[in-house]
């Protein structure tokens, strides 16, 4: 842990910098980053991070060869040549201290009416020490965390003792292949820390997620004479009830398992997008449902993606215009595993001492039923990798926010666990 000198200079040029960081997260919410739109964001983070002495890696997903790596995700509408990548290196000539890599995603999930949001979404709205906005919660105020940490360290006139990178990535929400594609370009490091908002905790597992649609075909008639066809929006309907069924069997054997044993049912399923019909007075003759469920740590993917199969499968079975007419499963975005940090790394305790010193309490941890990045790094490639951030409220809702006072005491945390982790050596 820093001493207590140290920490009162990094907790100087935290408050010193802060208000800047805040025009820094309103200038990245105001960009509406939404998937296979977020270069203009990317550009404007390249620049940010050159003006600021950084060597600066911009890619996209096209660069590198994700299609042989075996946890890539399926990207079946969206661009790869168009998701930019940005990595900001601060490398050190002769460290003597720990590498770090520092992780955000920028994209964000589509905002809905804007009618039914108290501040418009991508206003960056600031009201009672709370900014509002799509993505000022998830995750645009960990990025800006993670940025004026080091910035913090370079005011105090310190300079990390060994090799950081700033990445901000893209298909956090949908793939994860952003991720997964700066490791594919060839960066590695002792410790990864992403700053998701998790309000101080420390994310001790994640589950897996799976995105799949469903597309039904039906044999369109008159609605006078439905009797006579049938109606493809109410044959999903059959399919969503047995895939909700299929999600209560995976919960009733989650109750065993060693991470999730007391989460009330932490398999999701959710029917997310319906599209389906040309006409109110035809019976639809197709129906496409985007769906998404969960998997526990430990189980494997090609084992949840046979299950959802075969739950699909049976119900068609059931069905008399599905058993002779069945219906077809896309996979078309996540196939991502779960997660443990298992307790113990010395990262982790790192990070709980940084987190003491800057919040004056014991750093806790979560299990969330959502999925991160963190999988591609403590997974596959053996790097000790840190979920821990800001708090806020609303990710993926109307009126998402990020509290400011807390992603103040979060940034003197995050340059705390730098300089422990990392070491600092006079700037130059």
């Amino acid at each position: 842990m820093p001493d207590k000198a140290l920490l009162q200079r990094l907790s100087d040029a935290v408050e010193a910098g802060f208000e800047e960081q805040v025009r820094f997260l309103a200038d990245m919410v105001r960009h509406p980053s939404l998937r296979g739109r977020e270069a203009p964001l990317q550009d404007h983070l390249a620049r940010w991070f050159a003006a600021r002495g950084y060597a600066v890696d911009r890619f996209s997903l096209a660069d590198v060869a994700l299609d042989q790596h075996e946890k890539a995700s399926p990207m079946v509408e969206a661009d790869p040549a168009a998701s930019l990548q940005v990595v900001a290196a601060r490398r050190c000539a002769e460290p003597s201290g720990r590498s770090l890599i520092l992780q955000g995603h920028i994209d964000v999930v589509p905002e809905g009416p804007h009618e039914m949001w108290t501040h418009p979404p991508y206003a960056a709205t600031i009201k009672e020490g709370w900014m509002y906005g799509r993505g000022a919660h998830d995750m645009k105020s960990g990025v800006s965390a993670m940025c004026f940490a080091m910035e913090a360290i370079r005011a105090a006139g310190y300079a990390p003792a060994a090799d950081v990178y700033l990445q901000t990535v893209t298909e956090e929400e949908s793939t994860g292949n952003g991720a997964l594609a700066t490791l594919l370009r060839g960066y590695r490091a002792d410790a990864c820390l992403i700053p998701e908002p998790t309000g101080g905790t420390i994310t001790r597992a994640h589950t897996g997620t799976l995105w799949f649609r469903l597309r039904v075909r039906g044999v369109p008639v008159h609605v006078a004479v439905a009797q006579t066809g049938s109606n493809a929006i109410m044959s999903a309907y059959t399919l969503i009830q047995a895939l909700y069924a299929h999600t209560a069997a995976l919960n009733e054997a989650a109750r065993s398992h060693p991470w999730y044993a007391s989460v009330p049912d932490p398999i999701k399923f959710n029917p997310g997008i319906i599209r389906g019909g040309d006409w109110a007075s035809s019976t639809p003759a197709w129906c496409e449902v985007d769906c998404r469920i969960g998997l526990l740590p430990g189980t494997d993917v090609a084992e949840a993606r046979r299950g959802v199969e075969q739950a699909v499968a049976a119900a068609a079975k059931n069905d008399l215009f599905l058993s002779n007419n069945p219906p077809e499963l896309l996979f078309h975005g996540f196939l991502a595993d779960g997660y443990v940090l298992e307790p113990g790394s010395e990262a982790e305790a790192v990070l709980a001492e940084a987190h003491r010193a800057a919040f004056g309490a014991e750093m806790e941890p979560r299990i969330t039923t959502a999925v991160n990045d963190t999988r591609f790094y403590g997974l596959y490639f053996g790097i000790p990798a840190l979920c821990y951030g800001p708090r806020g409220e609303g990710a993926h809702a109307f009126d998402e926010r990020t509290e400011l006072a807390h992603l103040k005491t979060t940034t003197l945390a995050i340059a705390a666990f730098i300089a422990d982790w990392c070491g600092l050596r006079p700037a130059a």
